[in-house]
């Protein structure tokens, strides 16, 4: 049975409604979580208790992931180039509803909602060819939020502020992975790839399924992995499955950089912990607006297809349709 809408502050609302760019997480099949960013610009229901965001179908693993688990967190983690005032850390967390198919209306919503952001967007008969995918074949992310927590400071200091169910208690340590926890990525290349990317997050599965999201700082690295220091009462405790995103980007996001990797975290004390990276995914785009649509357009475009040619739309519609009769079944009768 679903639970009425949670409601939050206009100071948060103002957070939510504002930022340029967020971390999104999601859980992996492994119980660990992928943290990426996105720009969410602006898309929140306050009424409905709803925030989200828009993915493109030509980059569809994360939609599998959230298709297959709807937990996921969102982190507001910086001002920057945004339009919101306050220095708060927004951790929204809750349940993701993907709509496959949104309406004409939806995606005209969501290109007038990226002006604000983003600019003018590029018209013309070529440009709307070039970005049909990019704008046209893409995918709804509503989440009912459960939980908001915020912090007076963008490191997460200070006293929490809880909106919803309790903070949980009693996360338990994980069972290490078959191939060893050691890192499988070059630790000292990372670490000068990820030193030019200011904002730094890591994600793990909380103790009620959610994502949990955080901001770390680099305190150096060794052949062991990266050191990570937090705020006290952040850190998980003993080893686990974590995510990690380092990202940049400039105003009107015409140049960004992304870093993410998942990876193996082991707390060594309250503040500080030791994260060994498994895999990694970067992209960089060049600050020029007229080559980033060109190269947002083509891989979106090549992206689509390519979904369509090895059945990953026919999988994620499937996905979709279990998700929805699981949301039907949740509901509250009439």
């Amino acid at each position: 049975m679903t639970s009425a809408p949670l409601h939050w502050s206009d100071t948060t609302h103002d957070v939510l409604s504002g930022d340029l760019n967020v971390a999104v997480a999601y859980i992996t099949p492994a119980g660990g979580a992928v943290v990426v960013s996105v720009s969410p610009l602006g898309l929140t229901d306050r009424t409905a208790g709803q925030i989200g965001f828009t993915t493109s179908l030509g980059f569809p693993r994360k939609l599998e992931r959230i298709l297959s688990n709807p937990h996921v967190a969102l982190a507001y983690h910086t001002r920057e180039n945004g339009f919101a005032g306050t220095e708060d850390y927004v951790l929204a967390q809750g349940d993701a509803v993907v709509e496959m198919h949104p309406s004409a209306q939806r995606l005209d919503d969501v290109l007038k909602a990226s002006e604000r952001f983003f600019g003018p967007a590029k018209r013309g008969r070529a440009w709307d060819w070039i970005l049909r995918e990019y704008r046209r074949a893409r995918v709804y992310v509503d989440v009912d939020v459960r939980r908001i927590t915020v912090w007076p400071d963008p490191a997460a200091r200070g006293r929490r502020e809880v909106t919803g169910p309790a903070w949980p208690d009693g996360l338990a340590e994980q069972r290490a992975p078959k191939n060893g926890t050691a890192p499988r990525v070059d630790v000292g290349k990372l670490a000068r790839r990820i030193n030019a990317l200011p904002h730094r997050l890591l994600a793990y599965r909380g103790a009620d399924g959610y994502p949990v999201i955080v901001p770390v700082e680099i305190a150096g690295h060794d052949d062991d992995g990266i050191r990570l220091v937090a705020a006290p009462g952040l850190l998980p405790p003993g080893g686990r499955r974590a995510g990690f995103l380092a990202h940049a980007f400039r105003p009107q996001n015409v140049g960004v950089g992304m870093t993410t990797l998942t990876g193996w975290l082991t707390a060594e004390s309250e503040t500080e912990a030791r994260y060994a990276p498994h895999t990694l995914r970067g992209l960089a785009a060049p600050p020029n607006r007229t080559v980033q649509a060109l190269a947002s357009g083509l891989l979106a475009k090549h992206g689509v297809r390519r979904a369509r040619r090895n059945g990953t739309s026919e999988r994620l519609r499937g996905l979709a349709e279990l998700a929805e009769l699981a949301n039907q079944q949740n509901r509250p009768e009439a």
